[in-house]
């Protein structure tokens, strides 16, 4: 490390040393987070992905608990004949017997002595550490959420290069809890076995329009099936490029909202479809976005940053206990496993 970078770099320590309230020695061993600094970081992770300024990321203070129920619940209208009876108040946001369990997720990071180098050049030096540490963890969330499949004690990110075993995703918790809103799937014992859904001439359906119709008629809740806030959540195999212009806004970081997450002019099945990173290929997830939560817990949130001459780098070591959440199943509405093509006796009889 070149001795402006040095400079630059204890600086940054120095700083987050004060944010922390912990001394620049205290660094290199795991410390807590400081609530407040907890609370910015997360709002920067959301941030810094634009799907996920779309979702909830809530702070929850027990590991384990009754959901939240942000954003959707029951309907609370009704009458009473209070002759007979008192009237009884409703709790729009109940979600009885789901339960929510924060485990804990590491995010490690390595930034190089080059690299530190290279960034030692710019004003923002302590931004841009932050910055490729929030960034990546706002994405490997995204990751999780739509392919996390289970939780191991030890993942392997050789075998699993989409984090299908650092913890369960929106995805997985609907197969599991919730398998009458599943189309193209079986999931039992928390094992999946795929099926199909074959769209095209000579297949279950005409076309996408069709599978979004009835999977809203079937597998949504009567209460949510004409909610405006309905989406379809896309994977990119179903839909060519050319079938998602940006909607034109006058927004800051509009190229980053670009880069991420991509909202179609277009409507399919009557709703607006959205295409979101790492969602699987050939899938459509339909729901409301204010229907999918991340909570995180209060006070978990560890870090330690170690200075590692043996390998010319510096490492973040840094976890937090998280779970990802639909808040309400009935208002979801999962299809995987979608097959386009030619599906006519003549098709098979040629092929």
């Amino acid at each position: 490390m070149k001795k402006k970078t040095r400079f630059a770099f204890n600086a940054y320590l120095q700083q987050l040393a004060r944010l922390n309230s912990v001394e620049v020695e205290e660094l290199s061993s795991k410390f807590t987070v400081e609530p407040s600094v907890q609370q910015t970081l997360e709002d920067q992770i959301q941030q810094s992905a634009a799907f996920l300024t779309l979702i909830n990321i809530t702070p929850v203070t027990e590991q384990s608990g009754q959901l939240l129920g942000l954003g959707v619940g029951s309907t609370i209208a009704g009458t009473t004949d209070t002759t007979t009876k008192e009237r009884e108040p409703t709790d729009p946001t109940l979600m009885e017997d789901v339960e929510y369990k924060c485990e804990q997720t590491n995010f490690d990071t390595v930034l190089t002595y080059a690299k530190l180098d290279l960034w030692a050049k710019f004003q923002d030096f302590q931004v841009r550490i932050r910055n490729a540490i929030v960034k990546r963890q706002a994405l490997d969330r995204i990751m999780i959420g739509f392919n996390g499949v289970k939780r191991a004690k030890t993942s392997n990110r050789a075998e699993n290069p989409l984090l299908q075993d650092v913890n369960k995703g929106w995805l997985q918790k609907i197969r599991e809890d919730a398998p009458d809103h599943v189309m193209g799937s079986t999931t039992t014992g928390g094992e999946t076995t795929p099926g199909a859904v074959k769209v095209g001439k000579g297949g279950e359906y005409a076309n996408l329009d069709a599978v979004v119709m009835d999977a809203v008629n079937e597998l949504i809740d009567v209460v949510y099936q004409d909610d405006d806030d309905l989406v379809v959540i896309c994977g990119r195999e179903l839909l060519s490029d050319k079938y998602f212009p940006l909607v034109n806004k006058e927004q800051e970081n509009s190229e980053k909202l670009a880069a991420d997450m991509i909202i179609s002019q277009k409507r399919m099945g009557g709703l607006q479809a959205v295409r979101a990173p790492f969602f699987p290929p050939n899938a459509l997830l339909i729901t409301r976005l204010d229907n999918l939560s991340i909570y995180w817990q209060e006070d978990t949130r560890r870090r330690s940053v170690i200075d590692n001459p043996k390998r010319d780098r510096i490492e973040n070591f840094e976890s937090v206990n998280e779970a990802y959440v639909v808040e309400d199943y009935r208002c979801a509405a999962l299809v995987e496993n979608i097959q386009i093509g030619d599906f006519s006796t003549a098709a098979e009889a040629g092929a």
